[in-house]
């Protein structure tokens, strides 16, 4: 009882604590703290912005000049032919690029064709929404650098895991170890329990790949380098479109009827044909709405995740107090635990949802029928 008072009075000096130091710092420098806000906000969405060059850290220099650490990337534009340079010839946005008579200015991470001067033209009533023609960018963007090193680390992962199985006789051994029961349990809780034994093992490849890819990519996230793949929507939009050309091009004579005839042969076309001009666009429409849902389902968990992270860090330089200071430092450190379970979880629930609908695509008539007996047994 003891011990439950002096928690309480603990806590209700902490929060009188932090009111008075809040309070203060309302009154004093209400204005500094604003622009405290503002960088925040700009640090945050450059985090989740894409670049053209890797910056691991930035500092402010003794001449108060802002100095990035990091190295450059090759940007690859095609407009009048291709135009290659070095991402470095930016100066992160800051000068103009001539390349094949062509002008081109780097701002908030996208690239706009401009004059000699780099003159932006905006939209009215939209300052922050150039109207310049954007060239096709095909640049190696630092999203793209970390995608090519996650593939060629799964590569070398898995190939000594084929390695030590050839050599012991089908035991792994050193880091295997650890990653085997991870490709048992696809295997079995999620390959086999939603496509089936018969037809698990041609979507296998693909199920073990986008799993390790995508729970690498989140915890490259939680890193210090700053990368947010996983965070890009044109990412999760590509792993998505692979899920439904896979579904849909190994898609069963069954599949197909099911959407075009959901209702089977047990009822005559001319009492259908009024059900099915509302029921069959939904049916395809289907085929649409489960792999956005994929795509919005990953983007949004892993932009959510950064926004809150960075947020509760960027608390402790704008309140700038020894009391505000650690709160938001634990706050940090506790959601950067779950974030870590967030990676795994969001990776699994892809791969999950992935055989879900290849299971769907290549489930047979036959199949069904006894899953019906099973159910009219039961």
């Amino acid at each position: 009882m003891q011990a439950k008072t002096i928690g309480k009075l603990l806590l209700f000096f902490t929060l009188a604590w932090v009111t008075v130091s809040c309070s203060n710092e309302t009154e004093g420098n209400e204005e500094a703290k604003k622009e405290r806000r503002q960088e925040v906000k700009e640090f945050i969405n450059h985090h989740l912005q894409d670049s053209h060059d890797f910056n691991i850290y930035s500092y402010t220099g003794d001449d108060g000049k802002l100095h990035h650490v990091g190295f450059p990337l090759p940007v690859i534009i095609v407009d009048n032919g291709l135009q290659v340079f070095s991402s470095s010839k930016f100066h992160h946005g800051e000068e103009v690029v001539e390349s094949g008579g062509n002008y081109y200015r780097l701002y908030h991470s996208k690239i706009y064709k401009t004059d000699a001067n780099g003159t932006l033209n905006y939209e009215e009533g939209h300052g922050d929404h150039p109207t310049n023609v954007r060239p096709l960018d095909l640049s190696i963007t630092k999203s793209v650098v970390m995608m090519i090193v996650t593939g060629i680390l799964l590569i070398l992962l898995f190939r000594g895991l084929a390695k030590s199985y050839q050599k012991n006789n089908g035991i792994a051994k050193g880091v295997g170890r650890f990653f085997e029961p991870i490709v048992v349990y696809v295997r079995d809780e999620i390959a086999i329990a939603n496509i089936g034994e018969e037809k698990y093992k041609k979507y296998m490849p693909f199920l073990l790949t986008v799993f390790f890819f995508i729970w690498f990519l989140n915890m490259f996230g939680l890193t210090p380098l700053g990368v947010n793949v996983t965070g890009n929507i044109a990412v999760t939009t590509a792993l998505a479109i692979l899920v439904f050309l896979l579904t849909n091009f190994t898609g069963t004579k069954d599949y197909w009827k099911h959407i075009f005839d959901p209702l089977g042969d047990g009822m005559p076309w001319i009492g259908k044909i009024f059900i099915y001009i509302i029921l069959v666009p939904i049916e395809i429409l289907g085929m649409f709405i489960k792999p956005f849902a994929l795509l919005i389902r990953l983007y949004a968990n892993m932009t959510a995740g950064h926004v809150v992270l960075m947020s509760l860090i960027g608390l402790i330089y704008i309140f700038k107090s020894w009391v505000g200071g650690p709160l938001s430092f634990g706050l940090s450190f506790a959601i950067s635990m779950i974030e870590v379970l967030v990676a795994l979880l969001q990776a699994y629930i892809f791969t999950m949802l992935a055989a879900l609908y290849f299971g769907f695509a290549s489930e047979s008539h036959d199949h069904a029928e006894e899953h019906e007996g099973e159910v009219q047994h039961l």
